[in-house]
Order: C-alpha cells, then structure tokens, then sequence
C-alpha cells in the first residue's frame, strides 16, 4: 500500500487550494469520504475523523443560514478533531469563516466544480484503490474479452509470447513480468502493472515491445479485475489430461480465492487458444451453464 496525502488528492483531482497550503503533506488512511451531518449538531459519537470531510450543497447552505455564533461553534467542534482536509463541492462562496477556522487549525480547505455525488465516488474509488493492500507477482496479466486473467509459469515457459499472441486477437495486455495485486474488496482482487513496465511486453530472442505503440492503444488497459488464475506448465507424458470436467481447484491472494487451471504445453498446442476457451469457459459458468453438466445428462437421457 502506497501512502497517500493531501497533495495526491490536490494534484489527482486539480482542487483548488483555499486554506492550509503548508499542510499539503498530511496522510489520507481511510478509504471513503465523509459528510458531516450529525457533526453540525453536536454529535460527534462515532465521528469518522480521519476520513476527507466532504462539505456539499446540503452542508454549506445550513452553514450559511445559521447565525455566526451558532456556526462558529458548530465549525469549531469539528475543526478540532483535525480531519485530515475539508473539500467543497460545486465551488460554493461565501466560505470566509472556514477558511478563518481552517488556517487557524492549519487544516487543508479544498474546492472542486464537480457535483457533490459525482466527486465522492471518484474519491472513494481512487482512495479504495489507493490505500488496497497488494502484492507484487511474477506473471503476465491479460484481459481477454473483458476477464481478467494472470498467466503464472516458470521463467521461459512462455507466458508473455502467449500474451503477445492474445493481444494480436484483439485482447489486451495489462502487465508483464511484475503483476500488482490490489485488494479492492474481500471478494475483489485488481491486476495491475508498477508504473515502470506499463505498455510493455518481453518477448524472448526480440526483446522488449511497446504494445501500445505496436498494435494500437486498445493492445493496453491499466487494470482488471483478476477472475481466472492460470498457470503453464510443461507437458506431463503419464497424466491423465482428458478429463471431462476437472475438481475445481483455486489459488489464494491475500485471502481471496481464485479459480485455478493448469495448462500443460506440447508443441503444437494453441497455447492462446485454450485461455480464450478458459475465459469464455469461465464466462458461461458465470451464466449458470456447464458443459460437463449438459453432457452427463445426454447420457443418463439417452440410457433411460
């Protein structure tokens, strides 16, 4: 988990800066913003303090009816509790005695143009990934027809030429080498790149690819949520591989399982083609159908 500050919030979303320039550095640990409401009423028990404190429309226009010593104490009560800043929505005015209170307690005042509900989503998405836990793996990611998979394999055994095959069908790349692992959610695990690989593919005996500058900006995306977990492996002559439908098996990432498959190479497989067969596989599992379940019950229907 990157830290995350003020500043970052600043420069990602372009606010502008009304109070607390010097405190720009102050750290952002919780993942969803905040609306006082309660708060202005004098209720501060289970007031979420190190969260950002989101002031809309709703907020500033019971501000501004208030008289100034009922909203002096009001703002007062809050201001101590030190939240980490206060944005404004909608670039509301008539902020004086905010700004008075925010520079008193040295607490970022921030302004945005954007709708109040519009602009806490994106902040709690961006925090949520942000402030994910996550791992970093050694693997390729890919997006093939909107599923995220991780292909997982020795060193060579040829996860990133099966990328580079998938991403001239149309599907996408998203990292390879490293593949960060965020945490969204306990059932929802992100793939992403580390910044310093982004767009980029290493195919042994060429070297290194710009996907995006080689097949066009849809060969990229930055993210995906991960749904499949397949790992190439080489070809294991006394194993029984034919089987009609497998034992599910899973891979486990910070406590978030993964349905696992094993795909074993030989020359002259398509190596690419079976992962697209897995993903659209997976897909239909998702719909509630299985093709081993419909095959069985061909044959029970035909022994009556």
């Amino acid at each position: 988990m990157k830290p995350v500050t003020v500043k970052d919030l600043v420069e990602r979303f372009s606010l502008e800066i009304l109070a607390g320039h010097s405190e720009l550095h102050r750290p952002i640990t919780k993942t969803k913003a905040h609306r006082p409401g309660l708060e202005f009423v004098g209720y501060f028990e289970y007031f979420p303090q190190a969260h950002v404190q989101l002031l809309g429309r709703k907020e500033i226009t019971y501000l501004h009816k208030l008289s100034e010593h009922e909203r002096n104490l009001h703002i007062g009560n809050i201001v101590k509790y030190h939240p980490p800043c206060f944005v404004v929505t909608r670039n509301q005015e008539g902020l004086k005695y905010l700004t008075k209170y925010c520079e008193e307690e040295r607490i970022p005042l921030l302004r945005t143009a954007a709708p109040t509900s519009k602009f806490q989503d994106l902040v709690d998405l961006y925090l949520s990934k942000s402030l994910a836990q996550e791992i970093a793996i050694h693997g390729v990611c890919v997006n093939v027809s909107g599923i995220g998979i991780l292909l997982r394999g020795k060193s060579g055994v040829g996860k990133s030429e099966t990328a580079h095959t998938l991403i001239r069908r149309g599907h996408r790349l998203v990292a390879d080498d490293v593949v960060v692992l965020k945490k969204i959610s306990p059932e929802t695990l992100l793939g992403t790149h580390n910044g310093k690989t982004k767009e980029f593919l290493a195919l042994r005996s060429i070297g290194l690819v710009n996907v995006s500058r080689l097949y066009g900006r849809k060969a990229f995306q930055d993210e995906t949520r991960i749904v499949l977990d397949i790992e190439l492996t080489q070809w294991k002559e006394h194993e029984l591989n034919n089987d009609l439908e497998l034992e599910p098996k899973f891979t486990e990432y910070m406590d978030i399982k993964i349905p696992h498959i094993e795909i074993q190479l030989q020359p002259g497989r398509d190596v690419a083609g079976l992962v697209e067969a897995a993903a659209n596989n997976w897909y239909l599992r998702q719909q509630g159908y299985s093709a081993a379940e419909e095959f069985m019950q061909r044959l029970q229907n035909g022994n009556d």
